[in-house]
């Protein structure tokens, strides 16, 4: 599936999986957050953190009309305020698609599929 763009040079049309791949490398990059998560697969309680190439599984990219909705599968540090974390990501990710691509997302969804330990 794919979005499509209407500017006043053309169309322009933009797959899904792109757009997931730069939302979820600009969430990957804030601050609380250990990894994405794969949406299906959360087994005995325990998600397992995707690495870059595998970051469509853990970002939803739906389109209604034209409206542009995302969902994204996180796995935050623990003893940081999970509120918090998912607002940047939220920010950033809006931020980073309407710069880089020029898509305008009307909501970030932000499903936490876990909390982790990290190394200091």
């Amino acid at each position: 599936m794919t979005i499509e763009l209407k500017t006043e040079l053309g169309h322009i049309d933009i797959s899904n999986e792109v757009i997931a791949m730069i939302a979820g490398g600009a969430a990957v990059d804030c601050y609380g957050i250990v990894g994405m998560s794969s949406k299906k697969q959360l087994k005995d309680g325990i998600a397992e953190i995707l690495r870059r190439e595998n970051f469509t599984r853990g970002v939803v990219v739906r389109q209604e009309e034209d409206r542009v909705f995302i969902d994204m599968y996180i796995i935050v540090s623990y003893g940081t305020k999970i509120s918090e974390v998912a607002s940047n990501v939220q920010s950033k990710v809006k931020y980073t698609l309407n710069k880089t691509v020029g898509l305008s997302v009307d909501s970030v969804n932000i499903f936490v599929q876990g909390v982790r330990v990290t190394n200091p």
